[in-house]
């Protein structure tokens, strides 16, 4: 099916605009870089300079140790370029995740008329629908605050969601018109294992889903389809290990729900109070026990609040006072559902399909909602909510463009409403968990270090990964000088290089008067000497910079 000179303008403008939305002030809003972000723009900086991570691993395939968290690779490498072109800076790190995001809304289109193709033997007004249906899920897709929030930070699910519309778009393509394609759509699956660690689950499960589906296609594509297993398992095998090791199962045991005890330590009570009776060993066994959490936090993922009110409780993931999703979105939602279970065009079991599957990772994780740990998900919601639109539009004949112009106002009112929010309120509401004010610390600390001996900085959270990055700091004297340690969960703790010195409470180490400290305020002693304070965007203090007042010489008198 072929776009039409219209078609081609507004898929044009719908891209620019989503670009737009995506990279505008894209290294000042949000207003500071998480320790996540840093610690990909600093090991995308070592990896550029010498090939080698922040800990002195070759070409890190399988995982870059970071914190101790050991992210999948692909983000890292992805910056290395925009890293090197524009410097340690936000626009830089972001930049990938700005760009994937962008691509997402293309894909979109793409996606939807694979999904629902009309072949060009079919009548024009279908062919139009499909047309109509295809723009307005990418424009819905391109005004997503959901898509656009994840897109404006260094978030490596922001990527993989890309890999997946990708891979399920080629691998539509594939069993539809060129066979060949689908060894893209297997690569591209693939690269989602190695993006991002909830996509592991739900990657796989859509591959098996698709396959399933197609079986008498691939089966008439047969030299398609063995050269696309073949590369699958070439690239898959390095990783394998790694996913069976204890460091990729320490990410997975900190997060989950069924590390928490709690749940079988109620279980066995139950069934002591009920004198080891067999039928409280079956009622109260602990596995209904950890599947009544699954359940909960599954669902806890489609509660209305979450998708169209507040969005993610987690601000770097929603600002708060707008949903996932648009409350605009959620009658065309609801029509789209219904509709498209009634008209069942295409692939349209995909869609609903997809969604439920997209949610499992977050089921099993602790916290919930989860937008991030969800986002696998999108396009589907976008899609529906599109069906749902363009279905509705259809229906009213006589009043269609009054109908339709009116809804694309409103829908802009909701937009500008999240879009002034975001740029007036967010940053100044929410500067501290995007652990704001650490440029400025490392701006006055090199401004002042050669006045000093030691400096120490307040540990909270990965604080040493800040001066690496700020500073440019020489990734191979870095290895060279840095002292740390593994504690017993397997995260690193870096304790010092240089003159700086890392810890949760500076004031833990003996007196130091030839020192400079940075803290927060509740942990500032007495005989402390500030010499500057660190400010929120909200006004509040967050750190100070300070050094000891020498306790006073004791003036000995002759008797």
């Amino acid at each position: 099916m072929k776009m039409n000179r219209l078609s081609q303008w507004l898929l044009v403008v719908i891209i620019l605009l989503a670009a737009f939305l995506r990279f505008y002030q894209l290294g000042v809003n949000p207003p500071a870089l998480s320790w996540d972000e840093v610690a990909w723009g600093y090991n995308a900086y070592s990896v550029g300079i010498d090939g080698r991570d922040e800990f002195g691993h070759f070409l890190p395939y399988t995982s870059f140790v970071s914190f101790g968290d050991y992210k999948p690779p692909v983000y890292a490498y992805l910056d290395v370029v925009p890293v090197w072109l524009f410097g340690l800076t936000a626009f830089a790190v972001r930049f990938p995740s700005a760009l994937f995001g962008t691509l997402t809304v293309l894909m979109t289109y793409f996606l939807v008329k694979e999904l629902f193709n009309i072949h060009e033997t079919e009548k024009k007004n279908k062919q139009n629908y499909i047309e109509y249906l295809a723009l307005t899920a990418a424009l819905i897709m391109a005004l997503s605050p959901w898509n656009i929030m994840l897109s404006r930070a260094a978030f490596e699910a922001n990527v993989a969601s890309f890999f997946i519309v990708f891979g399920v778009w080629a691998f539509l393509f594939a069993v539809r018109k060129k066979s060949w394609i689908l060894i893209l759509s297997v690569v591209s699956f693939v690269l989602c294992m190695y993006t991002f660690n909830s996509v592991r689950v739900v990657a796989p499960l859509l591959c098996l889903l698709l396959v399933l589906t197609h079986i008498k296609y691939l089966w008439n594509m047969k030299k398609a389809t063995v050269a696309a297993f073949i590369v699958g398992i070439l690239l898959l095998a390095p990783i394998v290990p790694f996913l069976l090791s204890s460091d990729a199962r320490l990410r997975y045991q900190e997060v989950n729900i069924f590390s928490d005890f709690d749940v079988v330590k109620t279980a066995n009570q139950q069934i002591a109070n009920n004198h080891n009776a067999k039928w409280s060993k079956f009622i109260d066994n602990r596995r209904f026990g950890y599947g009544q959490d699954f359940l909960k936090h599954y669902f806890d993922n489609l509660n209305p609040g979450f998708l169209f009110i507040t969005g993610d409780p987690n601000p770097k993931f929603s600002t708060q006072d707008i949903g996932q999703m648009y409350l605009w979105d959620l009658p065309f939602f609801v029509i789209g559902i219904l509709f498209l279970f009634r008209e069942r065009r295409g692939k349209w079991w995909l869609v609903p399909l997809w969604l439920l599957l997209g949610i499992i990772p977050a089921a099993v994780a602790e916290q919930t909602p989860h937008a991030l740990r969800t986002e696998a998900t999108l396009p589907t919601w976008q899609i529906l909510t599109a069906y749902g639109f363009v279905t509705a539009s259809y229906a009213i004949k006589r009043y269609r463009k009054q109908f339709v112009y009116s809804c694309l106002f409103i829908l802009l009112l909701f937009v500008g409403y999240y879009q002034h929010g975001y740029y007036t309120y967010y940053p100044q509401e929410y500067s501290l968990e995007w652990q704001y004010g650490y440029d400025q610390i490392i701006s006055y600390i090199k401004a002042q270090q050669s006045h000093y001996d030691r400096i120490y900085i307040s540990g909270v959270g990965r604080g040493y990964i800040y001066p690496l990055f700020f500073l440019k700091y020489p990734p191979q004297q870095y290895r060279k000088e840095t002292k740390i340690y593994f504690d017993t969960f397997g995260f690193a703790h870096v304790v010092s290089f240089n003159k700086y010195t890392f810890m949760d409470n500076p004031g833990d180490v003996e007196d130091d008067f030839k020192a400079l400290y940075i803290a927060q305020t509740a942990k500032v002693p007495s005989n402390a000497i500030i010499m500057r304070k660190f400010y929120l965007l909200n006004g509040t203090v967050d750190l100070i910079a300070y050094k000891l007042r020498p306790p006073k010489k004791k003036i000995q008198t002759a008797l």
